[in-house]
């Protein structure tokens, strides 16, 4: 008999070799029939493989991120199925779940492939579906793997099988298809009910454009019909939210190639907005202790090797820039941090001297790959809200703890209510891509677990999502569509403190170490504008809008009325136009609404005879006729920040 532990912390005896599949139909058949997959040990297994010890096991269904992940690998394979059937020869790269469904790299030979050919390659995987195909694991040779796919000819499986270790090969199949795989896989393809193919696009072989492009298809499945329907509702609202859409629409920013990918360009609204936000936060952080600093846009090279940043991030960067001095280098940074540990050693601090802290609005510049750029959320130059505190080891947790309340006070002025609080660690079997002392680590770790639970935190904790140099808190956002987005981020540091020899005088008169604390609620001003945006469909709250209000004339007899108006709002601090255009005030009227203003003033003869104004809201809201005034009440008691 084995001892199987459930989640729940009951403890169950079942015969040596029962599956999770039994454990689930011993529990309730209702359970069996929606169980996907099995978390056993911290593995995810087919939920159709033996247990063979006493073991921890969480039985996967759709409702988990795991359980969802193995529907899409699974659909990966049907998805290949399929398409070997309506293409025989074809050959097969990779195909893994992503976040939201998942992909197959395909090299389909000569053969022409485009997104007209996804129905016919839909109603096979349905078909094939419908066969309740069961996916069927085995566990072969190298030789023997080799040996398969060289007889179909299947250069890309033989290159992948170079790398592995024999005795550590699995093959899955299911009806006629065989695929290397580690899986684990969903019990058949019964459980796919409905199928939608969303994209095509070419993909290097192993991403090194020196090797042949394959085409990569993208496809999501459900196990219900309704909730594709509810998939593609949200497909095309996300689109009308896209922040790409919206920042042009509302002349926010712009790419130039000229200028060159993922360097964006900040128009006059845009930059208005921006420097709304960076003007709340700095008013904050000042209120917090915060010292503004700025640092130089470029580095010596020494300074990222003593960092540490060269050899992890050296290739990310852009090209050394090379002076008339024989063997000066310096880089485009691509971190604030070190400057700033330079800015601390700049005098002598005492204990009484901590914490310090040091903020600045720091551009910095990374060298993303042109495939991966994507609007404002992954660009090559960008603007992070950073700051770095140096505090004695005692004063480590408490200063953790108002960073988070900092962060959470950002994300209640901006309405993102709902957040998790990722706890990031070091992966415990790969410690190679870590710097600094186990002991340092352990500090570090301990004191973000312990402010977390302090601050009553909903928390999760992932292994192998540590920066380099120390662990972190990241939060993860939900937006107004459900989407996660990585947003603010806190981080010890025990490390950069001792690479760049920073100290203080102690109480006892000796030379002692502080920490250091990264901490950037934004994250980059670029990416959390373009979430911003999505988040709220481009309808900024009103402290923040660039344009809060536009006058609009019925005819230009108006325009004076409409000029002093502007004057005597805008001397009020508050911000707004006048569309002076030659067009009715209806299509006035329209486009304000399409631009997203908040408020209409429409201003004629009966608002000019009386000193009025009739005030319409976004979203075609009737406030009726008030006084400047009383207008600019009404503004000032909706701007809460």
């Amino acid at each position: 008999m084995i001892k199987i532990t459930l989640p729940d912390g009951s403890v169950r005896e079942y015969e040596k070799g029962t599956s999770a599949a039994q454990v689930a139909l011993s529990i309730s058949e209702g359970l069996a029939r929606n169980v996907l997959a099995a978390e056993v040990n911290g593995e995810i297994w087919d939920s159709s493989r033996p247990i063979e010890e006493d073991s921890t096991v969480k039985l996967l269904t759709w409702n988990d991120t795991n359980g969802k992940s193995t529907f899409w690998h699974s659909s990966a394979h049907l998805l290949a199925e399929a398409l070997e059937e309506l293409y025989p020869g074809i050959k097969f790269g990779i195909g893994p779940a992503i976040e939201t469904g998942f992909y197959y790299d395909v090299d389909f030979g000569d053969r022409e492939f485009s997104s007209d050919d996804f129905k016919q390659i839909e109603d096979k995987m349905l078909e094939l579906a419908k066969r309740k195909e069961i996916f069927e694991r085995k566990a072969v040779s190298k030789a023997d793997a080799i040996a398969y796919f060289t007889e179909k000819g299947d250069e890309y499986k033989l290159d992948l099988i170079k790398d592995l270790e024999d005795g550590k090969i699995t093959f899955y199949t299911q009806g006629e298809f065989t695929d290397l795989c580690r899986g684990p896989h969903i019990p058949n393809t019964g459980f796919i009910k409905a199928i939608k193919l969303t994209n095509v696009a070419g993909a290097y072989w192993r991403g090194d454009e020196s090797r042949k492009q394959l085409t990569r298809i993208y496809g999501v499945t459900f196990p219900k019909a309704s909730e594709l329907t509810e998939y593609l509702k949200f497909i095309e609202e996300a689109k009308k939210r896209d922040h790409r859409k919206l920042g042009k629409e509302l002349e926010l920013f712009a790419f130039s190639e000229k200028v060159g990918a993922g360097l964006p360009l900040w128009l006059p609204k845009g930059a208005a907005l921006r420097q709304k936000l960076q003007d709340f936060l700095q008013r904050a952080q000042l209120k917090s202790g915060y010292e503004p600093v700025m640092t130089p846009h470029i580095g010596n090279k020494q300074l990222y090797v003593t960092s540490g940043h060269y050899d992890k991030y050296g290739e990310d960067s852009f090209q050394p820039i090379k002076t008339p001095v024989q063997d000066e280098e310096f880089f485009l940074k691509p971190m604030n941090c070190p400057h700033h540990c330079e800015i601390y050693k700049t005098k002598p601090r005492s204990y009484k001297d901590l914490p310090v802290r040091f903020a600045e609005f720091g551009t910095v510049y990374r060298y993303e790959q042109s495939g991966e750029l994507h609007g404002l959320t992954r660009v090559r130059g960008f603007t992070q809200d950073d700051a770095h505190l140096f505090c004695r080891p005692d004063q480590v947790k408490e200063e953790f703890k108002k960073v988070i309340d900092l962060v959470l006070y950002v994300f209640r002025a901006l309405g993102f209510e709902e957040y998790t609080a990722q706890i990031s660690l070091r992966d415990p079997e790969n410690r190679t891509k870590y710097i600094g002392t186990d002991e340092n680590w352990a500090l570090a770790e301990s004191a973000i677990i312990e402010a977390a639970a302090e601050k009553e935190l909903s928390t999760v904790i992932e292994y192998g999502e540590a920066a380099f140099y120390g662990p972190k808190l990241d939060f993860m956002v939900k937006d107004a569509l459900g989407r996660k987005w990585q947003l603010g981020t806190i981080q010890v540091d025990y490390n950069l403190p001792e690479r760049f020899e920073l100290e203080y005088t102690g109480s006892d008169n000796a030379k002692h170490r502080p920490v250091m604390i990264h901490r950037a609620p934004f994250g980059s001003m670029e990416r959390f504008i373009a979430v911003l945006i999505e988040h709220c469909a481009g309808e900024f709250p009103l402290w923040l809008a660039p344009e809060q209000f536009i006058i609009l004339p019925v005819s230009e007899k108006y325009e004076e009325y409409a000029k002093n108006l502007l004057e005597s709002l805008n001397n009020s601090d508050i911000r707004g136009l006048i569309d002076l255009r030659d067009e009715k005030v209806g299509r006035k009227i329209r486009d304000a609404e399409v631009k997203k203003l908040p408020y209409m003033l429409i201003v004629g003869e009966k608002e000019a005879e009386s000193g009025t104004i009739s005030v319409r809201k976004h979203g075609s809201v009737d406030l009726g006729s008030m006084t400047a005034d009383e207008f600019r009440e009404v503004l000032i008691k909706e701007i809460t920040v």
